[in-house]
């Protein structure tokens, strides 16, 4: 069988081996990432001299975070804008202008496959990225090496090849002591951070056993319009492309998986999948995965996301511990099942709304007092990390293998078109079918 991008063969997939890097974490072992106490998180971030950002990807979220990135303090700017489409950057440049007064010169918008390169080298102090995913450790990497603050949605790659760069990457922000935030808001969550610094003190025991959910109607596509290239729809329909999105496991469920890392401070070591595609319109992908993880110590993880109308829906995580329980976000429970701990939400005042921030707003925050306060964060290795979990259990379920940890950080897998232009793509829009192919 030929070997390329696009076959779902175990070979493909898991890549021949090769020598692991030293700069990359090859054992189960995870270790969590230090929480503030919820009380002790600004709600917005302290004043400095101005502070410009790029956007590069101007869709929905793109403008959304960019919007969220000058509600975080005083003395933010957005500059330059990135897109392949001029529909959408002037899109985000009329929303940009609209909602938060910020006007964006003319020869601060650049349009096409290059055009991040155009907004890094333009006078910024921080790139935000949010392109569809497989574009994003290029862009990470650029942003890096331009010497600029990042914040970057998640996932924050498609495939293993794309995983462990994003990981080196990185390990470059860390030295040049730049900051980097990811889209896992739950990490920025009052809520979250609270409950995770009781279970991480001892609320609940040992966790010996933990699940997670996606679970949710259809998502957004797009129909092929006349006109469109290949590239050109798959783009403006990536959420539905495994080679733009990595599947909606990788593309979604990584929230939930990432929680699972945090809280437990592992990630799998293992991964047995499946999935299907029963009601999808368009492109290559699943509508539903249903995960066995097995972390180092031998504990597992029951992980299930679906994308499908008409059926029962649930969003959640939840830790089991040898003292209690939790579900991750604001309670925690004895062992008889009764509540022995909630979080108290801030009450709403007349007329106005809850005093806390969104987390899409509070994750900015955190990413500007780093910056101004002189102390680096960095949320990618974590993010790639529970990426690369989300990409093991979406080759075991195309496959049918069990797959590894060690396999995926030697896996060449790398998805995609080797070059990028509108016309033609030539990649085979076929949806994998486990059990076919796979090495014996």
């Amino acid at each position: 069988m030929k070997e390329d991008s696009t076959n779902i063969s175990r070979r493909n997939f898991i890549g021949t081996v090769a020598a692991a890097s030293s700069m990359f974490v090859a054992c189960g072992k995870s270790v969590p990432q230090k929480s503030a106490t919820a009380s002790a998180i600004l709600d917005q971030a302290p004043d400095g001299k101005p502070l410009k950002a790029g956007l590069i990807g101007c869709g929905g979220r793109g403008t959304g975070a960019a919007l969220d990135f000058l509600k975080s303090g005083p003395n933010l700017q957005v500059v330059a804008l990135a897109d392949v489409f001029a529909d959408r950057l002037n899109g985000a440049r009329e929303k940009l202008q609209t909602e938060a007064k910020q006007t964006i010169a003319d020869d601060r918008c650049f349009v096409g496959f290059d055009a991040y390169k155009k907004v890094i080298d333009s006078d910024i102090d921080a790139v935000i990225t949010a392109t569809p995913p497989h574009f994003r450790p290029e862009h990470f990497a650029a942003a890096i090496e331009g010497r600029k603050h990042v914040f970057m949605e998640k996932p924050v790659a498609v495939d293993p090849v794309g995983a462990r760069a994003i990981m080196d990457t990185a390990e470059k922000a860390n030295a040049l002591g730049l900051c980097v935030v990811t889209g896992t808001q739950r990490r920025h969550q009052h809520e979250y951070i609270e409950t995770y610094n009781r279970i991480a003190n001892g609320a609940i025991g040992e966790i010996v056993a933990a699940r997670c959910y996606w679970n949710q109607s259809q998502l957004w596509y797009r129909e092929r319009q006349q006109g469109w290239s290949d590239m050109e729809w798959m783009i403006r329909d990536w959420v539905n492309w495994t080679w733009l999105s990595g599947d909606h496991i990788v593309e979604q469920h990584v929230h939930n998986i990432d929680v699972i890392n945090w809280f437990t401070g592992m990630h799998p070591v293992k991964a047995v999948s499946f999935g299907a595609r029963m009601r999808r319109v368009t492109g290559d992908q699943y509508d539903f995965f249903s995960t066995d993880y097995e972390m180092e110590n031998g504990m597992h993880v029951h992980s299930m996301c679906r994308q499908i109308d008409g059926c029962v829906n649930n969003v959640s995580e939840f830790v089991v511990g040898t003292k209690g329980s939790s579900n991750c976000k604001d309670t925690i429970y004895k062992p008889d099942g009764t509540v022995a701990w909630k979080y108290e939400y801030p009450k709403k005042e007349a007329g106005a709304g809850s005093k806390k921030n969104s987390p899409y707003v509070q994750e900015h925050v955190d990413l500007v007092t780093a910056i101004r306060t002189g102390k680096p964060i960095n949320e990618a290795a974590n993010t790639a990390t529970s990426t690369l979990v989300a990409v093991m259990a979406r080759i075991s379920a195309y496959t049918g293998a069990q797959v590894t940890w060690d396999e995926m950080m030697k896996s060449d897998l790398h998805l995609g078109p080797k070059e990028y232009a509108m016309g033609p793509v030539a990649l085979k829009a076929e949806v994998p079918i486990p059990g076919k192919g796979k090495e014996a």
